[in-house]
């Protein structure tokens, strides 16, 4: 009689807080404390994986925890309830209330600072940019579609620094190279930009308009930008609650009467 020989599944590639973490969530039902382990042994600031940049740390100091989140849970091959995976990923709701103590615990001092540097120089930013569009659409309507010949961008970025957006961009490009390079540096023509590439641009403008305005002025700005956040992640709470609800088709007749009917 033959013997079966056991084909063993291929360990993931990696380093070895990725393995760890699979190996972990293959044998537990409380996968996001198996995350959180990952996250706090991660030590790569940022990697190309199947083609795609990551970079969990911005500026070396803002870390995106949600962006490595979304790298381990998507090495989990499947592992992780689908449902949880996206509430995370996409609303930043995790499977089970966690506070800002467990989660600084959980990560570790240094890495919950770069985290708060993300929140408030990145998502706090991206609140305020769309607080000041706001305010420029709202102009807009009141002078009946008038927007003196200049992108909604341009009048965004000018009102809360004082310069063009492509101007920025350009700025920020520059301030990347190598002090010898940037006499060298030309301007592009295309300003086209990459996600990752627009999270530092965003970083950048953060601690750029930090310093260009007057702290009574920053504070203002942070204040707006923390409710606009706030209500946003209200918004987030509710869609999230809206697409976990069973679906109602409210087509379905029964005897001759029409009722909700869930799908």
């Amino acid at each position: 009689m033959q013997q079966r020989t056991k084909t063993r599944k291929k360990k993931p590639e990696g380093p070895e807080a990725l393995t760890a973490f699979c190996e972990a969530v293959k044998g537990s039902n409380d996968w996001f404390a198996a995350l959180l382990v990952a996250i706090a042994d991660w030590d790569m600031t940022e990697e190309e994986v199947a083609g795609r940049r990551y970079q969990y740390l911005i500026g070396g100091e803002a870390f995106d925890w949600l962006l490595l989140a979304e790298r381990l849970c998507d090495a989990a091959d499947g592992a992780i309830p689908i449902d949880e995976k996206e509430a995370l990923l996409f609303f930043g709701k995790p499977p089970r209330p966690l506070d800002d103590e467990e989660f600084r615990k959980a990560i570790g001092d240094s890495k919950h600072r770069a985290h708060l540097n993300f929140l408030y120089g990145v998502a706090v930013e991206e609140a305020l940019q769309l607080t000041a569009e706001e305010e420029v659409l709202k102009r807009w309507r009141s002078f009946g579609g008038w927007n003196r010949g200049e992108s909604l961008d341009q009048q965004v970025f000018r009102r809360l620094y004082n310069r063009s957006r492509d101007e920025l961009l350009v700025a920020y490009r520059a301030d990347q190279l190598p002090s010898q390079q940037v006499e060298m540096f030309d301007a592009p023509i295309d300003v086209e930009i990459s996600f990752g590439e627009l999270r530092a641009f965003t970083y950048w403008l953060f601690k750029y308009r930090v310093i260009q305005s007057d702290p009574a002025r920053v504070a203002s700005d942070t204040r707006k930008a923390l409710v606009q956040l706030s209500e946003l992640e209200v918004a987030s709470r509710r869609r999230a609650q809206y697409l976990a609800a069973p679906r109602i088709d409210d087509r379905v007749i029964v005897e001759g009467e029409v009722v909700s009917h869930s799908r």
